[in-house]
Parts: structure tokens; C-alpha cells; sequence
């Protein structure tokens, strides 16, 4: 009430300054007036909308002295580089938070329970055992392989060395190496199914505490 008293005042004020010229002939036939602060913090009204209140926020007021409607400054280039940097994040955070809904949904698909979870750990991580064993099987039957080559280069220690001989020398130590990259990196992938089914697993119980459930 205070401000509609003090808006009601500042427009009374303001109509008999402009006095009977504007009774007879208004620029704004509507009867609304626009007010603004201006850097002195002075209260500048008008029938159409002073300059002084270009780039700041005003009011429109109807012709009983009631804000109609209060129009906000244009945003500074720091404040429309702030704007949009928090859209962008809100963008992001919804983004991620329909994945982790679609990423719920396939946990809840995939298993009906803990145990389930583990059943399916134990045999993923046989199959990248398995792996590794035929991986070190393979380089015992390369190494073999090469025994008979390195035994044959021996006779040619003062000799070129036959190029078939060198050819199978070279392709072993490449296979052996080749198997060798296998069993490092499925020895890593090991720590990647446990973690990948202890993530599974917490995020299952989560779910279920919270009574979500597959649709």
C-alpha cells in the first residue's frame, strides 16, 4: 500500500507540472506514464519514456497511478556471458541427469537382484582369466617355436643366417610380444569388472532403498 501511495503521489506531482497543455492534448492517449531512477537517484517520469531511463529498468504505470508492469535494465555483456554460462550448466546437468535415469532403467533391466550381480561378476571374470591363460598357453607354444630357430641360427654363427630363419625369428618374438600386450591388458581389465560390478552393485541398492523399480 506504502508504494501504491508513493506511485500514486509521484503521478499526481507529475500531472500538475505538465499542467493543462497535456489535458488537452496528451502524447499517450492510453494515460500511462513511465518512471525510472536516474543516476542521482531521481525519480524521472513521463508519457512516453524519458531518455534518462533508456538502458535502466522502469515502471509503466496506468492512468491511476498502479505499476502495469516493471521492465528490467538490459543485461550487462558480463551478465549475458553469465546467463548463458548458467544455461549451458543447466543444459549439462539435465543431459546427465536423463542418462543416469536411461543408465537406472537398464540396471533395473539387467538384474533382479545382488545375487544376480555377482553370478554375472564371476562370469566375466572367468571369461577374461580364460583369456589370459590361452595368452600365456600360446607363448609357451611360441616360444617353442622359436627354440627350434634360435637352434638352427647356431650353426650360422660366422654366417649370414638363412632369411626363412630370420623370418621365423622375428615373427616369434612379435607373437610373444603381441600375447604379452593381451595378458597386460586383460590383467587390467580385470580391476575394470570389479570396479564396473562394485559400482552395479552400490547403485542397485540405491535404487532400491529409494523404491525405484523397472518399468
Amino acid at each position: 500500500m506504502r508504494i501504491e501511495l508513493l506511485e500514486s503521489l509521484i503521478l499526481g506531482s507529475l500531472l500538475a507540472c505538465m499542467g493543462t497543455a497535456h489535458a488537452a492534448a496528451p502524447s499517450d492517449i492510453s494515460g500511462r506514464f513511465y518512471c525510472c531512477t536516474d543516476t542521482n537517484g531521481k525519480y524521472i517520469c513521463g508519457d512516453t519514456l524519458p531518455m534518462v531511463c533508456y538502458g535502466r529498468a522502469y515502471r509503466e504505470l496506468g492512468p491511476d497511478g498502479r505499476t502495469i508492469r516493471i521492465v528490467a535494465a538490459p543485461l550487462t555483456p558480463e551478465q549475458r556471458a553469465q546467463r548463458a554460462a548458467e544455461e549451458e550448466q543447466r543444459r549439462v546437468e539435465e543431459v546427465q541427469r536423463k542418462e543416469q535415469l536411461r543408465q537406472d532403467q537398464i540396471l533395473l533391466d539387467t538384474y533382479v537382484s545382488t545375487d544376480e550381480i555377482e553370478v554375472l561378476r564371476k562370469r566375466a571374470l572367468n571369461d577374461v582369466r580364460q583369456t589370459i591363460r590361452y595368452a600365456e598357453a600360446r607363448i609357451g607354444e611360441i616360444k617353442a617355436q622359436r627354440k627350434k630357430f634360435e637352434n638352427e641360427a647356431e650353426f650360422y654363427k660366422n654366417r649370414e643366417v638363412p632369411e626363412e630363419i630370420q623370418k621365423g625369428l622375428s615373427d616369434t618374438e612379435f607373437e610373444i610380444k603381441a600375447q604379452e600386450s593381451i595378458i597386460e591388458a586383460k590383467s587390467k581389465e580385470i580391476d575394470a569388472v570389479q570396479s564396473k560390478f562394485d559400482e552395479d552393485r552400490q547403485r542397485f541398492l540405491d535404487l532400491q532403498r529409494k523404491g525405484v523399480k523397472s518399468r
